[in-house]
């Protein structure tokens, strides 16, 4: 409920970060005075804010879909990637400034090539995440999978924000790949393995992340880490302390916190009210997603890609007869081969067609396509249904036409229906039979 959010936004950054940012950050806060380094934020920020989300997350619920009877994760892809994309972009961006400026001042030469080197960490632990995230998925799903290669430009961002003032450009290379790996597997492992349905991997990219950075700092810090200096295993004690204590803390203090909002006002909606949707319900929007759905609520078919156009397709045309039957034949397909099909169409004289955007599969369940770890509904799959009448163009000429233009090789590639046709009325004129289509 966006009460209950707003009610936990206020806590958390009224009282809970507060608290956990003196331990850390005041000369008089124990973890201080131990001398735990966080620099900008990698455990007072992101381990305690990615900890919130997987308790909220863990006590409203998973979405209506996300899960089957027998507990499979279902994924539900995000609405708009591009977007997603350029907020990733955004951020990557202001992380300058979150880590940089966390030195607090740029005075002096030498405050101005520690902010350099921050920089640098900062940039190298982003990209070396991204694209390690980018080739486990590649290697494990198939395909490179866009939006897990997202959460690890940021997993690489937050991992390095607790020591990118300490670390060298190797060490934070080395902390973006660790990082890269730490996200893509811990979404995987809650989603699939302790079924919390975390939607954005809030809790892999800064409650995992944040603590790993802030653990590596430990053994990476050319100053006091334990791979640098004589007696750093201490300093790399002290970040597990702060780690651990933080992670203690923000449990039992969000659990409280949640479960009285819970209790108050309630954490998640009404079935009816998610079902509606919650822009709707709570906000008085149609959608937040005005090219999905228009004015009325009704879902807009989304234009199929055109791509994928097939080479030309030459048949002999000469070698099929019609017979004068009137035929409906319907074609189930792959998206991508619909602009090949209708370029092929045109070719035979094909140009009155039926077009709809549908979802299912056959008995073999389709392919298995994978979104942030989590297997696509095989019986839900995207496809396009194509229906044409004939009576002059000769049954077979269309069939093969139809064939060869949609044909990959692979599951998938659809099937086509022929019926026979009773009788067409034209409403306009009532012409019945072959007039009626002319």
């Amino acid at each position: 409920k966006f009460i209950a959010y707003v009610i936990y936004s206020i806590v958390i950054s009224a009282v809970v970060y507060p608290i956990s940012g003196h331990w850390i950050w005041n000369t008089s806060g124990w973890l201080h005075k131990l001398g735990f380094h966080d620099f900008a934020g990698g455990t007072a920020v992101h381990l305690v804010g990615g900890l919130s989300a997987l308790i909220g997350a863990k006590l409203v619920g998973a979405r209506i879909g996300k899960y089957s009877k027998n507990g499979k994760s279902h994924a539900i892809p995000g609405h708009n990637i591009t977007l997603g994309a350029l907020g990733i972009f955004i951020l990557w961006f202001g992380w300058f400034g979150f880590n940089g400026s966390s030195t607090l001042s740029i005075t002096g030469d030498a405050a101005i090539i520690k902010v350099g080197g921050i920089l640098v960490a900062t940039n190298l632990s982003a990209a070396a995440a991204a694209t390690m995230a980018m080739v486990i998925t590649w290697v494990r799903y198939g395909k490179a999978d866009i939006s897990m290669t997202l959460n690890g430009a940021l997993a690489g961002l937050v991992a390095i924000t607790a020591g990118s003032d300490q670390v060298s450009p190797i060490g934070a290379v080395i902390i973006g790949i660790i990082a890269g790996f730490v996200v893509v597997f811990g979404i995987e492992i809650i989603d699939n393995k302790f079924k919390i349905d975390d939607p954005v991997g809030a809790f892999s990219v800064h409650g995992l992340c944040g603590a790993l950075g802030t653990i590596l700092t430990g053994l990476l810090s050319v100053e006091k880490g334990a791979f640098y200096v004589k007696g750093g295993i201490k300093f790399f004690g002290t970040q597990c302390l702060g780690v651990v204590t933080i992670g203690i803390y923000v449990i039992i203090v969000m659990n409280i916190v949640f479960r009285i909002i819970d209790k108050v006002v309630g954490l998640r909606v009404a079935t009816d009210v998610e079902i509606a949707g919650l822009d709707l319900k709570e906000h008085g929007l149609v959608s937040g997603y005005v090219d999905v759905v228009n004015t009325k609520g009704d879902v807009f078919e989304r234009p199929v890609a055109e791509v994928d156009v097939a080479d030309n397709i030459e048949i002999d045309a000469s070698q099929y007869k019609a017979d004068g039957k009137i035929r409906k034949v319907v074609v189930i397909m792959n998206q991508n081969r619909f602009e090949s099909l209708k370029e092929a169409l045109d070719k035979i004289d094909i140009t009155g067609m039926t077009v709809s955007n549908v979802s299912g599969c056959g008995i073999q369940k389709g392919s298995t396509e994978y979104y942030r770890g989590s297997e696509f509904e095989s019986h839900l799959l995207p496809k396009v249904k194509v229906e044409i009448v004939i009576s002059t163009v000769p049954l077979g000429l269309l069939v093969e036409t139809i064939k060869r233009a949609i044909y990959t090789g692979k599951i998938g590639d659809g099937k086509i229906f022929v019926y026979d046709v009773e009788n067409v009325i034209k409403v306009r004129t009532n012409e019945e039979g072959r007039a009626a289509l002319e």
